[in-house]
C-alpha cells in the first residue's frame, strides 16, 4: 500500500503546493552524514541517527549548536561553520534528485500549479546542492532559505517558514490552501502550525510516533497522487 500512515483528517482540496529539499527533493542527507561525520571524528566522536534526527529540519545555526552539544565538540559554531563548509564542498556536488521527484514538479509546472521550496538551508549549502540541477530548480517560483532570510525569526518547527513562503506566492493563498511535502518531523510540526496541510515521507528509520500530525505519510513520491488533494492528475494515470 503506498499510504503507510495517515491521520483522521480527509484530505482538502490545495491550490498552491511548497517543498522541503533536503531528504525530499535532495537526497542529500546521506551527504550531510558523510559531512558531520568527518568533522566528528577529527575529536574522536561518532555522529548517531539519534543526533542526526534531533538536527533535521533545523536551520544551519540551530543544527550546529545540537551536534555541538550533543558531541562535546570543542567548537564555536563559527569554528564547526569553517570545518563543515570544507567538507559540503567535497559532498554536495553529488547531489541527486530523490525517486518521483522530477515527475511531480514537472507536472505541475505544466499544470500551472504556483510551487515554492522552503528549506532550511543557508545559501552556500543550498548553492552546492542544487549546482548541477538549476534548470529543475527554475521550476519552482521562489525559493526561501530559512537560514539566511531576515524575515523568518523561528526556524522550523515554528511556522514562519512556510508562512513567509506562502506569503510570497503573488495571489497570496490562505496558508489551508497550501500542500506542504516535508520528511523530517519539525518540518511536518512546522507546516501544521503554519495551518497547512503536509505530505510526510519520512527516512524509514524516523519513529512512526511522528507521523500523526501529516495528512498522509508515503514511503516515496513515486507513491503520490495529485489529485487525492484536487490537484491536476497525472496524464498516464
Amino acid at each position: 500500500m503506498a499510504a503507510i500512515a495517515a491521520n483522521m483528517a480527509k484530505p482538502e482540496p490545495v491550490t498552491h503546493v511548497i517543498f522541503d529539499m533536503d531528504g525530499l527533493l535532495l537526497d542529500t542527507e546521506t551527504l550531510y552524514t558523510e559531512a558531520v561525520s568527518t568533522v566528528s571524528k577529527r575529536y574522536g566522536k561518532n555522529y548517531t541517527w539519534e543526533i542526526k534526527v534531533k538536527c533535521m529540519g533545523k536551520t544551519f545555526s540551530e543544527a550546529a549548536a545540537v551536534i555541538i552539544d550533543e558531541l562535546g565538540l570543542p567548537l564555536t559554531i563559527e569554528e564547526y561553520k569553517e570545518q563543515i563548509e570544507e567538507e559540503y564542498q567535497k559532498v554536495f556536488l553529488k547531489t541527486e534528485l530523490l525517486p518521483g521527484v522530477e515527475k511531480l514538479v514537472r507536472h505541475l509546472y505544466k499544470k500551472n500549479v504556483p510551487m515554492a521550496v522552503a528549506t532550511s538551508s543557508n545559501k552556500f549549502s543550498f548553492d552546492l546542492k542544487t549546482k548541477k540541477h538549476q534548470d529543475f530548480f527554475k521550476l519552482f517560483g521562489h525559493i526561501v532559505l530559512g537560514s539566511n532570510d531576515p524575515e523568518i525569526k523561528q526556524g522550523k518547527p515554528a511556522p514562519d517558514t512556510f508562512l513567509v513562503c506562502c506569503s510570497r506566492f503573488s495571489d497570496k493563498p490562505s496558508p489551508n490552501k497550501v500542500l506542504v511535502f516535508e520528511d523530517s518531523p519539525i518540518g511536518v510540526e512546522a507546516a501544521v502550525a503554519a495551518g497547512m496541510q503536509v505530505v510526510m515521507i519520512p527516512d524509514p528509520r524516523v519513529d512512526p510516533s511522528f507521523f500523526e500530525k501529516a495528512t498522509v505519510v508515503l514511503n516515496s513520491m513515486l507513491d503520490f497522487r495529485p489529485e487525492m488533494f484536487g490537484l491536476p492528475p497525472f496524464e498516464d494515470s
